[in-house]
C-alpha cells in the first residue's frame, strides 16, 4: 500500500545545534506560515484540561469508581485529553526517567549521532517527521524506541549512556504499560463494551508500545515556529510525562489553543486515532501542538499504547447501527502509521481522510 523510504530526503540538522548558534533569528526552514504560528488568547489563560484522581478506580467503593469513570467519560467527550494523578507510577521513577533523558540530550553530539535514525522505522535519534523534500520543519529533536512487542524491542538501539539508563527506561516502560491496560478497561466500560474489549482489539497482551522523547531546545524566535506541528496521535492512547518546569503542550478546543498546565506528577492522557476508529468516533482524537520557549529548553516523554501492528482496526460492531453506520474502513496500524510517516503532522486530516474510503465498503449490521 505504502513503501517505506530508505533515508531522509535531505541532510539532517540537529535543532539543538541550531539553538546554540542562532542568536536572534532562525532558519527559514523552521518559520511557519502566519496561520500556523503560535498565538496566545488571553481569554483562555485560566483554562486547563481536566485533572482526574484515579486512587479509587479499582477499590471497593462502587460510588467512587463510578464517579471516576464518569469524569473520564466526560473528559474524553469534551476534550479528548485529561491529566491523571494517583495512577500507580512512582514519582521517583517519573523524575528519574525524565532527567535521565535530559542528560542524554546533553551528551556530546558525536555520542548521540551513533543512534541517528532513518525514516524506515524512526527508531533512534531524530530531528524531523515526514519525508517531504523542502518541508517546513519543527523546532525539536527526539528519540524514538520500541518497548512492545518484544520482537521489536532492541536494546542495541537504545542509548547506552548515561550509565544505568537502559534499566531506568525498562522499569519506566513496564509501569506505564500497566497503567495503559488499566485505562483501556475504563474506556471500554464507558463505551458500553466489555471491560476487555479495547485491549483484545489491540491484540490482548500482544500490543505495541513505544516511546518518543521530545527535546525542545531554546528558540530565539518562538513566535515564528512550533516545537511540534498540529496533529492528532495516530496510535491508540498516549500517556505523556511533561516537563516539570516548562509548559508547552497546547490542545485545540473549538477554535482556540489551550496551553496545558501540568499538575505535579500527573500523566497527560489523550485519545489517539485508533480508538477514534474503534469507537466509531464516539471518542475523538484531538489536535494538539507544542510551542517553544526563548529562555528554557523542554523535555517530555510521550508513551504510545498501540494496537498490534498487523491487526485490522475498524469500528466495533457493537457501536455500528443503522443510524450510525461504520465511519471507517478496516486498516492495520502498520498501514496507517506508514501513511502518517510519509506525510508528517497534518492536523486531523489524516484520520478524517479515511472516511472517504468507506463509500465503497459494504457494512454488515447485525
Amino acid at each position: 500500500m505504502f513503501n517505506s523510504p530508505p533515508d531522509w530526503p535531505e541532510p539532517i540538522i540537529r535543532v539543538q545545534s541550531l539553538s546554540q548558534t542562532c542568536i536572534d533569528s532562525i532558519p527559514e526552514r523552521y518559520i511557519k506560515s502566519p496561520n500556523e504560528r503560535p498565538s496566545i488568547n488571553s481569554s483562555f489563560n485560566d483554562a486547563n484540561i481536566p485533572i482526574i484522581d484515579l486512587k479509587d478506580l479499582y477499590g471497593d467503593d462502587k460510588d467512587a469508581k463510578l464517579s471516576i469513570l464518569k469524569q473520564i467519560s466526560e473528559a474524553c467527550n469534551e476534550w479528548g485529553f485529561f491529566q491523571i494523578v494517583n495512577h500507580g507510577v512512582s514519582p521517583d521513577l517519573m523524575d528519574k526517567a525524565r532527567e535521565t533523558w535530559r542528560q542524554f540530550f546533553h551528551l556530546p553530539m558525536e555520542m548521540k549521532q551513533k543512534f541517528a535514525n532513518s525514516p524506515k522505522t524512526y527508531e533512534g535519534y531524530g530531528s524531523r517527521l515526514g519525508i517531504e523534500k523542502g518541508a517546513i520543519l519543527d523546532w525539536s529533536d527526539y528519540y524514538y524506541l520500541h518497548y512492545l512487542p518484544l520482537c521489536l524491542k532492541d536494546h542495541n538501539k537504545w542509548p547506552d549512556l548515561p550509565l544505568s539508563c537502559r534499566e531506568v527506561f525498562d522499569d519506566y516502560g513496564k509501569e506505564v504499560v500497566k497503567l495503559g491496560g488499566r485505562l483501556m478497561k475504563a474506556l471500554s466500560i464507558n463505551l458500553g463494551l466489555r471491560e476487555d474489549f479495547l485491549q483484545n482489539a489491540f491484540g490482548g497482551e500482544d500490543i505495541g508500545a513505544c516511546l518518543r522523547v521530545n527535546f525542545y531546545p531554546k528558540c530565539p524566535k518562538p513566535d515564528l515556529t512550533l516545537g511540534l506541528s498540529s496533529h492528532s496521535d495516530p496510535g491508540g492512547m498516549t500517556m505523556l510525562l511533561p516537563d516539570d518546569q516548562v509548559s508547552g503542550l497546547q490542545v485545540r478546543k473549538s477554535d482556540n489553543w489551550i496551553t496545558v498546565k501540568p499538575h505535579p506528577y500527573a500523566f497527560i492522557v489523550n485519545i489517539g486515532d485508533q480508538i477514534q476508529v474503534l469507537s466509531n468516533a464516539m471518542y475523538k482524537s484531538v489536535e494538539h501542538r507544542v510551542i517553544v520557549n526563548s529562555d528554557k529548553e523542554r523535555v517530555s516523554l510521550a508513551f504510545f499504547y498501540n494496537p498490534k501492528s498487523d491487526i485490522p482496526i475498524e469500528p466495533a460492531k457493537e457501536l455500528v447501527t443503522l443510524d450510525k453506520p461504520a465511519l471507517y474502513p478496516a486498516m492495520t496500524f502498520d498501514q496507517y502509521r506508514l501513511f502518517i510517516r510519509l506525510r508528517g503532522p497534518r492536523g486531523k486530516s489524516q484520520v478524517e481522510s479515511l472516511k472517504s474510503r468507506t463509500s465503497s465498503t459494504i457494512i454488515n449490521i447485525k
